[in-house]
């Protein structure tokens, strides 16, 4: 009986949802609203108003509601919103009603505006209306730029459809259960991602595919859409179905043709609350700039923390090798508030953790633009930008962390002083960001740079940590696109790093000036020559390509002695990355010297067979000379009968000399593989760190988990050697396996530094490497007694 019981349940929860999935699309078809239109502009319904179906057969509108029951959405939907949301935002009022009819959207409104359930909301309920189930397959996914912001709609995600049964994943690096993500990631029906775990399953995962996609959401679509995720945005469009429904979201939104075009957008609703907005920051934020030195931000970053003890604050730095450094300096000053951290270099479970800590406690957060971004602190009252952003929009996407809603908030920006454009252009945005500039009180300042010396001195980790938040500072400044915000020659650097606690200065140079130490640069250059037709000239060790009178590709290659010196010149420049260098070379047309145009490959060395075989001459005890082979001989009268036994004898013994030679080389060999792998294992170290301080100018958390994967994969390689089975191999082998084994230890013999073999010389190896001459003697020894026998 009970068993009927719920069958007759199911059933007949079966025909009400069908029943209500008809009654919503014909409410949904009879009254949407006309393309282009704004639902803004429409006077509201009152609350009391009827919904649904009237008397007559017909059905309420939904373009002019304001509250979400009153929305053509299912019941479940509305019980999931009714505790905590019950009245519609700007944003959610305006969008709703295109979206839930099936248009695509671009959305773009203040920060803390509601977003989010603008897009969650059709997605939820077009699924439901499609009868999504697992059999289906992925329905819907939604893409954010970071981690932190993809946990984010997940919760909010499992709050609204907590009554649905649609199955959702969140789906973002960092974590260790990517085989299980393969497993079931088929079967999901929405998908909240980051776009480098989302390709790296399109690429990986067997039977994943997205050809029934109905809804695609781009959270923070101006972030998405830059040249930061381009290749991964475009490798996951082209394999999604172009028959879709796509929404769009940001606080500043993109109109660019050629970016909807790749999104395959069609006629899409473009809705901006806020445009006719006074200002383009939250009504109920204040802001203020201060122009502070570069050698004074610690001093007032310090001072404005301890005078606000009871604030809920966030810091803006511009790299991690700062948050990093500013976070551990200030916590063994103890400035009396909690301190925590937030940056992109950190792994995905301690992220998490601080952001739901801060969301929880007062405190200070320190952090990169990983932060910046969508995600929903809670009673933010300050919200401090320690260095200038990149441009309006990161400054209007840092400063939305407070204010949000309905809430108050406040926001102070260090200026440098060579940073005043920035101020002019914050001031003369559309719409305006009211913005004021007030002068810093010195005398209240705190100085704290004999403090973080002495934290220096008693920490020596610190030492090095500040010199990374200084290198990738001058870094991030010197990458910056805006030259006439960001001037690297205009900023105090000795200044600088002295306000850090250094005793001196560090080194600073990039990329670019590494690569003059190859000895292969290739240079483009222009330079007129009256010569006709194409011919190659040779000037001072330059190698010229000239075609129709002018030269259009320039191959330098430096001479040992000009490499050396130039490198030298390097090591003099403490900040080399200040001065910008044109790579330029002179020449002189009576320089010029004419060659054949063409260039002949270098033969390869081939043993000449009508070389001399020996010239070593034998005598018996009477003087006379004799064979060679006379000696292994028994001679009886006239003939000569060889003795096997003694020729035997003599192989034995040249066998064990060179197998007794060939352990003592792989000993040898062994060690200087293990030095190599040393060495490789330092560069693989030191390159980490660069490409740690590269990837800390932007100071965001770009999503790439095939990247990273492509780099782990690369960094293998250097370790990839000949093995010590490989070294030891077989006794059995033959005289011609011997002779490649030979000449193989030859050539690595050859390749060994002077370094490497001083190195032996100290760890009590035999590092006296055969010359090639005696090689080559000791080679035609061998054939020769071979020949003779």
């Amino acid at each position: 009986m009970r068993r009927l019981r719920v069958k007759k349940s199911r059933k007949q929860q079966r025909l009400s949802e069908s029943q209500e999935i008809k009654l919503l699309e014909e409410w949904i078809e009879a009254r949407k609203p006309d393309s282009g239109t704004n639902p803004l502009a429409i006077p509201a319904q009152p609350p009391t108003a009827p919904v649904g179906r009237t008397a007559d057969g017909g059905f309420t509108p939904y373009a002019d509601c304001k509250l979400f029951r009153q929305l053509p959405i299912s019941r479940k939907t509305k019980e999931g919103l009714a505790p905590k949301y019950k009245e519609m935002s700007e944003i959610q009022r305006a969008s709703l009603p295109h979206s839930l009819c099936g248009r695509d959207i671009l959305g773009a409104a203040k920060t803390g505006s509601g977003k989010t359930l603008a897009f969650i909301i059709p997605v939820v309920e077009k699924l439901y209306r499609a009868r999504w189930g697992p059999e289906d397959g992925v329905g819907s996914i939604i893409i954010s730029p970071t981690k932190e912001l993809a946990g984010q709609l997940f919760e909010e995600l499992k709050v609204i459809g907590k009554n649905h049964t649609l199955s959702a994943g969140l789906l973002i690096g960092g974590r260790k259960d990517v085989d299980a993500e393969k497993d079931r990631v088929s079967s999901l029906n929405i998908l909240i991602c980051t776009p480098g775990r989302l390709l790296q399953h399109m690429n990986e995962t067997p039977n994943f595919e997205c050809s029934q996609l109905q809804v695609l959401v781009l959270d923070e679509a101006d972030r998405m859409l830059d040249k930061k995720f381009k290749g991964e945005l475009d490798a996951i469009i082209s394999q999604l179905p172009k028959r879709r429904q796509t929404l769009l979201f940001s606080a500043t939104q993109t109109k660019s043709v050629k970016d909807l075009a790749r999104l395959s957008l069609k006629d899409p609703e473009y809705i901006s609350v806020h445009a006719e907005s006074v200002t383009a920051t939250p009504e109920r934020l204040k802001q203020v700039a201060m122009e502070v030195p570069l050698d004074q931000k610690l001093n007032m970053l310090w001072s404005f923390i301890k005078s606000h003890l009871r604030s809920k604050m966030i810091v803006f730095l511009s790299t991690c090798k700062q948050v990093k450094f500013v976070y551990e300096a200030f916590k063994k000053l103890r400035p009396g508030i909690p301190l925590k951290c937030l940056h992109g270099n950190m792994k995905q479970n301690a992220r998490m953790a601080i952001y739901l800590d801060f969301c929880e406690t007062t405190s200070v957060l320190f952090s990169t633009d990983v932060a910046s971004r969508g995600l929903d602190f809670p009673a933010v009252d300050w919200v401090i930008q320690v260095d200038c952003p990149e441009d309006v929009a990161a400054y209007i996407h840092r400063v939305g962390r407070t204010a949000r809603f309905t809430s108050e908030g406040n926001s102070v920006l260090f200026l440098l002083p060579s940073e005043r454009e920035m101020l002019t252009k914050l001031q003369s945005a559309e719409p305006k960001i009211p913005i004021q500039l007030r002068k810093v009180k010195s005398e209240k300042m705190e100085q704290i740079s004999g403090s973080l010396a002495s934290v220096l001195v008693k920490y020596p980790e610190m030492q090095q940590l500040a010199k990374r938040a200084f290198i990738t500072y001058v870094r991030s400044i010197n990458h910056q696109k805006d030259k006439e915000v960001f001037d690297v020659s205009k900023l105090p650097l000795e200044e600088y790093s002295a306000s850090l606690g250094l005793p001196m200065k560090p080194n600073v140079s990039s990329k670019s000036q590494k690569m003059k130490n190859k000895k292969e640069t290739v240079v483009e250059q222009e330079h007129k020559v009256e010569v006709e037709g194409e011919v190659l000239y040779n000037v001072d060790g330059f190698r010229v390509d000239v075609e129709d009178g002018r030269i259009q590709k320039l191959v330098v290659k430096m001479m040992q002695g000009k490499a050396k010196s130039n490198r030298a010149e390097e090591e003099e420049e403490d900040d080399d990355i200040l001065v910008p260098t044109k790579s330029s070379v002179e020449l002189d047309k009576s320089e010029l010297t004419i060659l054949p145009t063409r260039i002949l490959k270098k033969k390869k060395l081939k043993i000449n067979v009508h070389r001399p075989v020996g010239t070593r001459v034998k005598y018996d005890d009477d003087g006379n000379q004799v064979a060679p082979l006379a000696a292994f001989a028994i001679t009886e009268g006239a003939d000569t009968i060889l003795e096997p036994e003694k020729v035997k004898e003599r192989y034995e013994k040249l066998r064990e000399e060179m197998k007794q030679h060939d352990k003592e080389d792989k000993v040898l060999l062994r060690q200087r593989l293990r030095d190599k792998r040393t060495k490789d294992k330092m560069k693989l170290k030191r390159w980490r760190e660069e490409e740690e301080d590269d990837e800390d100018i932007n100071g965001d958390d770009s999503e790439t988990d095939l990247g990273r994967k492509s780099k782990m994969k690369n960094s293998k390689i250097n370790f990839e050697s000949e093995s010590d089975e490989d070294i030891n191999g077989d006794d059995s082998e033959t005289d011609l396996g011997r002779k490649s084994k030979m000449k193989n230890s030859k050539i690595n013999f050859e390749s060994e530094s002077d370094d490497d073999r001083k190195m032996k010389k100290t760890k009590g190896f035999d590092a006296d490497v055969i010359s090639l001459a005696e090689q080559e003697a000791l080679a035609l020894k061998l054939l020769s007694s071979m020949h003779n026998s």
